[in-house]
């Protein structure tokens, strides 16, 4: 190895490094102002404190919109894991015209602005007369994590031999059972990771909720964005780092049973 590819390796490291603490940054000055004694923002904390984190059980309205949020989160989740698998093995398994555009459709709201999509969503739900906030804010949310199992589905079958399936319908099986007892079991790290980032995509998901919100039914990122105007102090960095913890924790679980390599891979 020559001089100068040593320094070109110490430079794409030092760049890393760089890009690295870039982007942890902000998470690292979140989690130690959340453990702040002071009433503003303050960087070194004058003292330790779990003060924040009490306060936030007082807060009006927080958990109310932590419910909301992990009802929408779990529901639309399960939803798009049973919509995503139909849509997979049709574009899998179909022999019709038209099955790549159908699956970049359902992977399209990833690749637009979310902010466009809420405005669309929007838009829609008025045109067909729906008022309420809540199935509003469900389908808003399918549609945000739909393309995440999509994505997952589609990579896994594409790999996958439909020749059990068919070996199971002949032992006398229901395709729809030949579905959930050989498909499913097969792809279920497939399953894990698309449900896994589903799950979070609904949790943190700010651009389309608040055009489905109301008084009454506001998620946990509107509920923090209410929180900010009101009384911006480091109560929003706790609640900022548990939305930062559950990520952690769905990293690690997703780590121990399928590998991080997998799931960014899919």
């Amino acid at each position: 190895m020559t001089g100068t590819d040593r320094l070109f390796i110490t430079i794409s490291w030092m760049i890393a490094v760089c890009c690295i603490i870039f982007l942890m940054l902000p998470i690292v000055i979140t989690v130690v102002t959340s453990f702040t004694s002071s009433a503003v923002y303050t960087l070194p904390p004058p003292e330790w404190s779990l003060r924040w984190y009490r306060s936030l059980a007082l807060r009006a309205g927080l958990w109310d919109a932590v419910k909301l949020s992990l009802n929408l989160a779990v529901i639309s989740t399960l939803i798009s894991l049973v919509l995503g698998t139909l849509a997979a093995i049709a574009v899998t398994r179909g022999s019709f015209r038209g099955r790549a555009a159908i699956a970049t459709f359902t992977v399209s709201p990833l690749m637009m602005p979310g902010l466009v999509v809420g405005v669309a969503l929007l838009q829609f739900f008025r045109e067909i007369g729906l008022r309420d906030a809540y199935w509003s804010l469900l389908l808003g949310h399918i549609v945000i994590t739909l393309p995440f199992v999509m994505r997952t589905l589609l990579a896994s079958m594409a790999a996958f031999d439909f020749s059990l399936v068919d070996a199971a319908r002949t032992l006398g099986l229901s395709y729809p059972k030949a579905i959930l007892q050989v498909l499913v079991p097969n792809l279920a790290p497939a399953y894990l990771t698309g449900g896994l980032f589903a799950f979070l995509a609904s949790m943190d998901n700010y651009p389309i909720s608040i055009f489905l919100t109301d008084a009454r039914n506001k998620t946990l990122p509107i509920k923090m964005l209410q929180y900010l105007e009101e009384q911006p102090d480091p109560a929003l960095a706790a609640m900022s780092s548990g939305l930062i913890l559950l990520a952690v924790i769905v990293l690690l679980i997703g780590s121990r049973t399928v590998g991080l390599n997998r799931m960014i891979n899919g």
